[in-house]
């Protein structure tokens, strides 16, 4: 099975060029494909995961990934999906946002696997060097104004609110980028999502032009759940790459969310999986529903692909905790990751401390006779154990690494105290 086969059971085939030379190269030999990330964050989200385990896919059938940043393009901005003109970023915040997203992109894709590594390169470094009057006379002069008119990207935007000549001249660079890569890096194909087909094939019209070459597209198409919601959004916002951003535990959370009607899909989708495993998991689903094994398979694969299998095993500690508030083989690094999960109160008192206090000063009992309360009624827990006793106290032995002991009020309130002498 070569990788278009791949990519077509799997689903994930939206656009690509019709050309029986594109499947008998990816059939036969090595070929170098490329795909582009703009840096308009410090961090990727899951939105670019489907391009990024693309490449991987692409890579582990011998091709060679090209990781494009638009240090270049990201400076104007791309129209493509987007109903109002992006802010232009300054100088300072695109370097950031490209050693952010650099970063993330060296520790996902196999950059030291011999003669089909990845490159990543950063297309400010030729754009930068070419003046206006070489760009229009050389470039330029290969698009007319209604082959641009007529790409999706740039009608939608014209019917909706328009567009301004800045953003109207990014298919132009981003074709510039393909001619580019094709001159220098012999890449004969360019990857990405449903939006960008216009910018894609303005490239390989330009390569056409000026090189007589037929080169290749493909892209994926857009991702939506059984509900109808964008892939990817949440009422909190993106779900990010960056642990710093999401944590790891909140990342695999959202796996572990994904719907019944959505969940084998997206192991066709998010993992290598093989078909036949696939297929064996859906029918374990069926006839199991309520274990979630689609699901926990999901989360653990796709968190270990983006954060490693360490993060990985911490998240699932830090659900056990949090599900069923167990504490045993949770780590001070596990600890200090529930902090984005839970309330969180320095306390700078030496032990003993009184629970009640504690539970007053925390807001987990409104008073200390409601602490007495909720402590006689049995739904105080100190470190997973039950307190019945008003009267007890927090003593050094029970700290967690020294610093932390775990509170909770029935069965999901849970408050993590530190103490800093």
């Amino acid at each position: 099975m070569n990788i278009v086969e791949d990519l077509e059971k799997r689903g994930l085939l939206h656009d690509y060029t019709d050309n029986p030379e594109m499947i008998d190269a990816l059939s036969k030999k090595s070929v170098s494909v490329y795909c582009g990330f703009d840096p308009t964050a410090t961090s990727l989200h899951i939105g670019s995961l489907m391009p990024i385990i693309s490449l991987a896919r692409f890579q582990k059938y011998g091709h060679t990934p090209i990781l494009l940043i638009g240090g270049g393009t990201g400076m104007i901005g791309d129209p493509s999906g987007k109903s109002e003109e992006r802010n232009l970023l300054d100088g300072e915040i695109l370097e950031k946002n490209i050693a952010g997203i650099t970063s993330q992109l060296q520790n996902l894709i196999d950059f030291d696997c011999g003669t089909n590594s990845a490159k990543i390169l950063n297309n400010n470094s030729w754009l930068s060097k070419m003046n206006m009057i070489e760009f229009l006379r050389d470039i330029g002069k290969n698009f007319s104004i209604g082959y641009m008119m007529s790409k999706e990207s740039v009608k939608n935007r014209i019917n909706e609110r328009g567009i301004s000549y800045t953003e109207f001249t990014y298919m132009i660079l981003q074709a510039y980028d393909f001619l580019h890569l094709f001159d220098t890096e012999k890449c004969q194909l360019q990857i990405g999502g449903s939006d960008q087909w216009g910018n894609i094939t303005a490239g390989i019209e330009l390569i056409r032009r000026m090189r007589a070459q037929n080169l290749w597209g493909i892209t994926f198409p857009l991702i939506t759940t059984s509900s109808g919601r964008k892939f990817g959004k949440t009422e909190k916002g993106n779900i990010w790459l960056d642990p710093k951003l999401t944590s790891p535990y909140r990342f695999y959370q959202y796996w572990i969310q994904t719907n019944d009607d959505d969940v084998i899909k997206f192991l066709s989708f998010f993992t290598f999986l093989t078909e036949k495993e696939i297929k064996e998991i859906g029918t374990s689903q069926k006839e199991n529903p309520e274990k979630r094994e689609a699901q926990l398979e999901l989360a653990r694969l796709v968190t270990s692909f983006v954060h490693g299998n360490s993060a990985t095993e911490s998240a699932l500690r830090v659900s056990d905790l949090l599900f069923t508030g167990n504490i045993d083989g949770i780590s001070e690094e596990d600890l200090v990751s529930v902090t984005n999960e839970m309330p969180h109160t320095v306390y700078e008192n030496d032990c003993p401390i009184l629970l009640i206090d504690i539970l007053t000063e925390t807001g987990m009992s409104k008073s200390k006779s409601m602490s007495r309360k909720d402590i006689a009624g049995g739904g105080i827990y100190l470190n997973n154990e039950r307190i019945t006793e008003e009267k007890t106290e927090i003593l050094d032995k029970q700290l967690l690494f020294g610093k932390y002991f775990l509170l909770r009020k029935g069965k999901k309130n849970y408050h993590l105290v530190e103490i800093k002498n």
